[in-house]
């Protein structure tokens, strides 16, 4: 087969007055300030949103990773015609840059050979006020999950403390929060038409502020003030949780946030799900695919590995776990492509150089979501005070893996492909709601490469239902199913689960009986995720309050590092470095009974030195 030349510059959107010359540009439309280098493919916010406005006449040009020390570093493609526009990056600068032990991390796969340090901290607020320091007057529209996981007060794990909407910290006038594709094309047609950046309040997806008496909006929800969520825990749970109610374009109405000097900030009702026409055009849109050659003696930019040779096919999520921030960016519909749009792109990736045969991945937040959990959705929207999944699957939900197990053989019959894995995460729960074996035999044949990563998180029920996560009891039952699925394929391959230490309802004692568990197993994972306290998410105002805000009951909270350290420790009692927060957790949680020499301790006694270290007693 025959494989395309390597991409030049001309594939990808103006990054300097010369590259705008050679496109016949005296003035960009929107320049575009982002926090990640310049990478013109789909799973980069940046490059949908520049490609989408372009698709529809406007002219955008873009700024990666500005040096914020340097107002000339602003001002290279010179003033816009209608706005800039700002993107943090693919992630929340903060956890790309810390670690949850807020330590520096070493590496940033989204910047040119990895190397960390080429955004600031806060990125969004910094590049905007960077803006303003220029061009005073020039509109500034922020977006991407920074931007839209912050819009409204929210607590910040990095300062510990309530920060406003980044609108205000920003001075920016417009956030375009979610996926953005409705909302940005809203904005650039009214301000393309001459209207005031300061009048645009009525597009769906966006969050704009005004002041007390001018306020203009349909039946608003008014949240606690700002001023309230300072002093008050609680009021910082209500608030939250009238936001996570109000997330849904169908349901959402209207929340308004006072802060002092009679300053409103203003969140529209989300933008509506695209429907599979849209989602079909955004992704066909002429992407490069990869990032930009002014990149290449860095090194190239690291992220482009994990998926270059990958396809998304849906978006959104309806899985609810407490801990994740799908629901405020993504929504809870679920939202696909056709088939005929992922198989073209995915003959398209078997002309690419290095395609050795393997496509990553196929799928999205949740791999075998191909369709909204029930038919009401697409023209009721999603219910406000129920689950989906949790704590049983509705009744309502259909669980079907038809359309998706179709797509996947489709895929296997592309010349060139020799195998499509799916890496994205399988929720097991919506595996075991359907009753057909289908796509798990099929999953287990064709699709995973000796074992299959799913996301249990924890085995105690109570810290389950923190974590909006099905019963450990489904967890046992799909690892049966998956046993048998597999003998039935010949082939003898195994689940690697996903942990968690830390997350708000586990206190040693959960934390010793997950260590018991994995003991039991005869598996030290390799990695656990200690949980991070990210912008957005329920288990983060969990974090913060010390209250479910659900339920508004209180719940325990390990905070201190060290206890987070035990936690995370009992989970890796085996290695040897961990011995001795594992002893002092064991103490702690008055499980001595395992330390010893029995089969089903975890650790055993250490012998006391009678001498000093090198010398040998006789």
């Amino acid at each position: 087969m025959q494989k395309k030349e390597p991409i030049t510059e001309e594939a990808f959107l103006p990054i300097s007055k010369k590259e705008m010359k050679r496109w016949g540009w005296e003035q960009c439309d929107f320049v575009f300030v982002i926090g990640d280098a310049y990478v013109d493919h789909s799973s980069f916010g940046p490059a949908i949103i520049s490609r989408h406005l372009e698709a529809h006449g406007f002219k955008v040009g873009i700024i990666s990773q500005p040096d914020w020390k340097d107002d000339t570093s602003i001002q290279i493609l010179g003033e816009p015609k209608l706005a800039f526009l700002v993107c943090g990056g693919n992630m929340d600068s903060m956890v790309n840059h810390y670690t949850v032990a807020k330590k520096h991390r070493r590496k940033d796969a989204y910047t040119p050979g990895g190397v960390m340090g080429k955004r600031p901290d806060y990125a969004t607020v910094v590049y905007s006020n960077l803006i303003r320091r220029s061009y005073k007057k020039t509109p500034i529209i922020i977006g991407g999950i920074e931007a839209s996981l912050r819009r409204m007060a929210h607590y910040d794990y990095w300062s510990d403390k309530i920060k406003r909407s980044i609108l205000l910290d920003s001075g920016a006038d417009l956030i375009s929060y979610g996926m953005g594709e409705h909302s940005i094309l809203d904005i650039a047609e009214a301000l393309d038409s001459g209207m005031d950046v300061k009048d645009i309040t009525y597009i769906p997806g966006t969050v704009y502020r005004t002041k007390e008496g001018k306020l203009n909006a349909y039946e608003p929800i008014v949240l606690p003030s700002y001023e309230e969520i300072t002093r008050d825990k609680r009021k910082y749970a209500e608030s939250f949780m009238k936001q996570y109610e109000n997330t849904d374009a169908f349901t959402a109405k209207p929340l308004v946030e006072s802060y002092p000097n009679k300053v409103l900030v203003v969140q529209n009702p989300p933008a509506k799900p695209l429907t599979m026409q849209e989602m079909d055009d955004i992704y066909a849109y002429p992407y490069a695919g990869t990032y930009h050659p002014i990149y290449e003696p860095q090194g190239g930019v690291p992220a482009i590995e994990e998926i270059q040779y990958s396809i998304t096919s849906c978006r959104g999520c309806f899985g609810g776990c407490s801990f994740c921030a799908l629901t405020f960016h993504q929504g809870r519909i679920v939202q696909v492509r056709s088939h005929e749009s992922i198989v073209k792109e995915a003959k398209e990736i078997t002309e690419k150089k290095g395609f050795k045969g393997y496509i990553h991945d196929v799928g999205g937040p949740t791999g075998n979501f191909r369709r909204p959990a029930c038919d009401k959705q697409l023209e009721k929207g999603v219910c406000q005070k129920k689950q989906c999944l949790f704590p049983k699957p509705c009744s309502n939900m259909r669980a079907e893996h038809k359309d998706y197990v179709a797509l996947l053989r489709k895929l296997k019959k592309i010349p060139g492909v020799k195998k499509v894995f799916v890496r994205s995460g399988i929720r097991f729960d919506y595996v075991m709601a359907d009753s057909d074996d289908t796509f798990l035999r099929e999953l287990c044949k064709d699709h995973i490469s000796g074992q299959l990563r799913v996301a249990p998180e924890h085995i105690s029920d109570k810290v389950l239902r923190a974590m909006g996560k099905p019963s450990h009891d489904v967890y046992e039952k799909f690892l049966k199913r998956y046993e048998r699925v597999n003998k039935l394929t010949g082939k003898k391959q195994y689940v690697v689960p996903y942990l968690m230490s830390s997350h708000p309802g586990s206190t040693l004692k959960e934390a010793v009986e997950l260590a018991e568990y994995i003991r039991d197993l005869g598996y030290m994972p390799e990695q656990v995720q200690d949980f991070y306290p990210t912008p957005a998410t329920i288990s983060t105002c969990m974090y913060y309050t010390g209250l479910d805000p659900r339920t508004m009951k209180p719940i325990y909270v390990a905070k201190s590092p060290h206890e987070k350290a035990m936690q995370r420790a009992l989970i890796q009692y085996r290695n040897p470095k961990n011995y001795e927060l594992v002893k002092e957790a064991l103490h702690k949680a008055g499980r001595t009974d395992l330390i010893g020499f029995d089969k089903k301790c975890l650790i055993a006694p250490r012998r006391k030195r009678t001498s000093a270290p090198g010398k040998r007693n006789h």
